[in-house]
């Protein structure tokens, strides 16, 4: 008996834990991944990759509870020139044809403070999984000044990769192995979520049907007593 008294309380608070989460979804717009990596030495090429999407499920009181999983258009990365875009696509690099997104989803949150925490999780690039931690800033968590008023969390992010962990080994001479990523998201919690706009008292409006059921019993009685 007493296991299974433990095993409910476990997934009781298991449960209570993430009831206290809400849903937020990433803003592709505004959530942007931005990589580096050496070019033969001379300078470190930059680029982005924009039009990320996915949830995060997050309470900002209990970071260790919140879980991410987030999908990248590698298809969508830009080096600011269209040749060199589709060499890094070709098959001996991200090979994008078979590959063109890239996965991350959490596996645990070790919190720092209010503001910070690492998030460590299984990133899957050109069909390769490896565990990936990332130092996480929450930038902010409120109501968005602009229509529609969405409450939203802004975070920025970094980690650094071996491209070669994932089997992107071509041209060693001339690209880097190391890749440093930085990421800005922002996140919009799900309209469901969201508080409905507070309305005026409704206007009452007189309901007749009592009166008129109440009409129909007295012709009724009356009917019954004149004619018996």
């Amino acid at each position: 008996m007493l296991p299974r008294l433990l095993l409910l309380t476990c997934a009781l608070l298991s449960f209570a834990a993430s009831a206290a989460n809400e849903r937020y979804r990433f803003d592709p717009v505004h959530t942007r991944v931005l990589f580096s990596i050496e070019h033969a030495g001379f300078s470190h090429a930059l680029g982005t990759v924009s039009g990320s999407e996915g949830v995060l499920d997050f309470d900002p009181q209990d970071w260790a509870t919140a879980r991410l999983e987030v999908m990248v258009p590698v298809t969508r990365l830009d080096l600011g020139d269209d040749k060199w875009n589709q060499a890094s696509l070709a098959r001996n690099l991200l090979d994008g044809a078979r590959f063109p997104q890239a996965r991350f989803v959490s596996s645990r949150i070790e919190p720092i403070d209010a503001n910070h925490a690492r998030v460590v999780g299984q990133l899957t690039l050109r069909g390769v999984s490896r565990e990936v931690a990332l130092d996480v800033t929450l930038n902010a968590l409120k109501r968005h000044p602009l229509p529609p008023f969405r409450r939203t969390a802004g975070f920025s992010a970094s980690t650094t990769l071996s491209r070669a962990d994932f089997g992107i080994d071509a041209w060693p001479s001339l690209i880097g192995d190391k890749v440093e990523l930085r990421i800005e998201a922002e996140a919009v919690r799900d309209a469901g979520a969201e508080a409905p706009p507070a309305a005026a008292d409704p206007v009452p409006t007189p309901d007749n049907s009592l009166e008129d059921a109440a009409d129909a019993a007295l012709k009724s009685a009356a009917e019954t007593e004149n004619h018996p």
